[in-house]
């Protein structure tokens, strides 16, 4: 696909990118006499790289990982994360661009960074802990990734640059993992190189980092400090995937202030004309392919000096608690273990905003303060009981996966799910009328072709809340599906005793149906207002360019004429 003048791999795709021949014989040989050197390395092969990566099944859940360590940097002074795309001078392809005022990295922390299974974090409040999160999300969202860290440590300003490149590791056949870094100190006002062992091995890594990073010079490389400022960290993600089309997994271009996913933006089949345009706005379904509304729920509690930039604008949070009504706190306190101390966990349950309009429904897990599971369904797709039902709890008493986007399906998280369906079954007998529905006893019975059909409803555009084939929208990790309609032949379907909806409610429905509509029809006012205004001011523009074009001549002409003048009265 590309020469050896690119540097970059021959296969772009993600899930195809570590299927390649290991070579039997290993290749110790260094280029250019670096096999003198002894770099700082992992003693794994370079393929595990991408193998490593693999934990993580989407694009946004490694993004998250990178985001994780900005916010764990909080303590160390932190007020931001930015998030935006930038531009490979030596090729013009974009890179992904996330930069922190947090403490930054002093060379042992660096490398440790760029150690696979190494954490200095114990602290019962971050994030990360495993270790192994820089590698497996910088790796899952591009072949290369360089890091600029500059930290005061003991009193001492230091400044370092680590490249971890996949591409530079493939291409050069190496058996091994080879991690080129510089570091730099400030001694008398001067920057000057860090060497630990001889200045050749410091040269032949400054050589690496020429060819095979984005910079071509100790110059270039040196530049990238300037915003830097006297703490934080610059990471650049070069060399982005692409998927199976030829085009990047990540879409730069369609909205000027995100970043989506192209793959999963216009999955958007299977639901009623009616409901069709709600469900695409609702961050159920938005935070599949937006980036912006993923981080907006992504941190259960709002920061107060802390805030995450995505491409020049920040992300406004969402509380999904503020996002419910009718909401109530449900205490529950888990057995964690015989030796473990007492937990206690707040579960704040209600309906959503929309509901019953839309049948949005599940609970979002957080552990510490960060979301692993949006919108988690715990009921079964195809009952009445838990339409709308939302949900929101912090489990600390529980380990994610490494990816942090599904737990461990241990005792203690089946417990926790059995106790979270109880949760909303309990509240969905006590609060569905407020919504429309008639109570229900909540016992299973077996289903019915007379039983399972829905009440029939004077408005032809709204569904019923058992049609659930033509209204209900889900979210389980990540991937959406339709409610499946009732099976007339099912044994022991369990339809809530057939919750009826309450003709009285149709009325308040209509209003609320017209109220969207109204909304909708203003937003696209405004938006054509914005549009005009825009044409507008570009016109304007142009014509101020134009007449200062004009004005630029004439200056230049009677400049020429001036000077012509001046001439002429010399030798007059």
């Amino acid at each position: 696909m590309a020469d050896s003048g690119n540097k970059t791999l021959a296969c772009r795709s993600f899930w195809k990118a570590g299927a390649f021949e290991v070579s039997s014989t290993p290749n110790q040989s260094l280029p250019d006499g670096l096999e003198s050197f002894d770099f700082d390395r992992a003693r794994v092969h370079p393929k595990f790289l991408h193998t490593n990566a693999t934990s993580h099944k989407w694009a946004f859940g490694a993004i998250a990982e990178l985001l994780d360590n900005a916010v764990d940097e909080i303590c160390h002074g932190a007020t931001f994360i930015k998030v935006d795309k930038t531009t490979n001078q030596k090729d013009g392809s974009p890179m992904l661009l996330f930069q922190d005022d947090g403490g930054g990295m002093d060379p042992e922390g660096i490398r440790q960074c760029m150690s696979l299974g190494f954490s200095s974090k114990r602290s019962k409040t971050t994030i990360g802990q495993y270790g192994n999160g820089f590698k497996t999300s910088t790796m899952r969202l591009g072949a290369d990734a360089i890091v600029f860290t500059r930290a005061v440590h003991e009193g001492q300003e230091t400044m370092s640059i680590g490249l971890l490149s996949y591409t530079f590791l493939r291409r050069t056949m190496k058996d091994d993992i080879i991690v080129p870094m510089l570091d730099f100190k400030m001694e008398g006002g001067q920057l000057v190189p860090l060497v630990y062992t001889c200045l050749e091995e410091w040269d032949s890594s400054l050589k690496i980092l020429n060819e095979w990073s984005p910079f071509s010079s100790e110059e270039e490389l040196l530049q990238q400090f300037e915003d830097v400022g006297s703490h934080g960290t610059k990471v650049l993600i070069y060399n982005l995937w692409m998927n199976d089309d030829g085009l990047l997994e990540l879409d730069f271009d369609d909205d000027d202030e995100d970043i989506l996913l192209r793959d999963q933006s216009n999955s958007n089949t299977g639901w009623s004309r009616f409901h069709k345009e709600i469900v695409q706005h609702h961050i159920s379904h938005r935070l599949r392919f937006s980036l912006r509304a993923y981080i907006s729920i992504l941190y259960m509690r709002k920061f107060t000096n802390f805030k995450i930039i995505l491409r020049g604008e920040p992300v406004e949070q969402v509380n999904i608690a503020d996002e419910m009504k009718f909401k109530k706190v449900v205490t529950y306190k888990p057995q964690v273990g015989v030796d473990s101390e007492s937990v206690t966990v707040r579960t704040t349950i209600g309906f959503a905003k929309e509901a019953p309009v839309l049948g949005i429904f599940g609970v979002n897990v957080y552990h510490k303060n960060r979301l692993i599971m949006p919108f988690w369904k715990v009921l079964q797709e195809g009952s009445s009981r838990g339409r709308s039902v939302l949900g929101v709890l912090e489990a600390n008493f529980i380990e994610p996966a490494h990816d942090k986007q599904d737990f461990e399906r241990t005792p203690l998280f089946i417990r926790l799910e059995t106790k979270l369906r109880q949760i909303i079954v309990d509240y969905w007998k006590e609060n569905c009328h407020l919504i429309g529905y008639q109570g229900s006893t909540g016992k299973s019975t077996k289903a019915t072709p007379q039983k399972a059909q829905p009440q029939k409803s004077p408005r032809a555009n709204m569904a019923s809340p058992h049609d659930s084939s033509k209204c209900g929208t889900n979210i389980d990790n990540g991937q959406e599906n339709n409610m499946p309609p009732a099976n007339p032949q099912a044994e022991d379907e369990e339809v809530g005793s057939m919750d009826s909806f309450d003709p009285n409610m149709i009325h308040i429905l209509a209003e609320e149906n017209i109220e969207l509509f109204s909304r909708r029809d203003e937003l696209r006012a405004r938006d054509t207002q914005l549009r005009n205004t825009i044409a507008e001011l570009e016109k304007e523009l142009e014509e101020v360019r134009t007449k200062s074009a004009q004005i630029a001549a004439e200056l230049q002409c009677r400049r020429l004429d001036s000077s012509l003048s001046n001439f002429a009265n010399q030798n007059g």
